[in-house]
């Protein structure tokens, strides 16, 4: 079995509401400096097959992201 971690982000060029609300907020925290935020989601997928990168991927291009306005990532985990 293994552990493969899918990360779905906004297109660079979509806006991303929830990043810039963050954003806005840092410095009233306390936190200068930071340029941007993107907000996005994180999966974690147990899979059992002998490729898992390749489920995944077919997964995430299917479910867990829009690829319209998303891209993801995909990471096998040791």
């Amino acid at each position: 079995m293994a552990k493969v971690v899918v990360d779905v982000m906004l297109k660079p060029e979509i806006l991303d509401p929830q990043g810039q609300a963050i954003h806005r907020a840092l410095p009233s925290l306390g936190f200068d400096g930071v340029k941007d935020v993107r907000q996005g989601k994180h999966f974690e997928l147990d899979i059992d097959a002998v490729d898992a990168g390749s489920v995944a991927e077919r997964v995430a291009a299917t479910l867990l992201a829009n690829p319209v306005i998303e891209n993801f990532t995909i990471r096998v985990a040791d």
